[in-house]
């Protein structure tokens, strides 16, 4: 069975910073879409930034600028660099892979706590 570890998380200073890595233990097949997600307490889980096959990316507003994305299709890997970060940034982050099919997948992360706080 296909899991995916995340790594990197942490208490970090405002204005500091952290990278996020996510990899997948065990063989799939082509991610079509890697992305990261974060949830807050008592906020719905939401999207932080998505990085397609061909490299092609979106980010939150919150976070452009500040944050980066990227991606290694050979080791389906992801990372998320994270730049200038603020209180409102604490969350645990959830890496995803979807692939469209087939096969369709849909897995997840365990999630990974970021806590920024002086």
């Amino acid at each position: 069975q296909v899991q995916l570890v995340e790594s990197g998380g942490g208490l970090v200073q405002p204005g500091g910073s952290l990278r996020l890595s996510c990899a997948a233990s065990g063989s799939i097949a082509s991610v079509t879409t890697m992305g990261w997600y974060r949830q807050a307490p008592g906020k719905l889980r939401e999207l932080v930034a998505g990085i397609t096959t061909g490299g092609r990316t979106v980010y939150a507003d919150s976070v452009k600028g500040r944050f980066t994305i990227s991606r290694d299709n050979a080791k389906n890997t992801v990372s998320l660099q994270m730049n200038s970060l603020n209180p409102e940034d604490t969350a645990v982050y959830y890496c995803n892979f979807h692939r469209a099919g087939p096969p369709v997948y849909n897995y997840w992360g365990q999630g990974t706590q970021v806590t920024v706080s002086s």
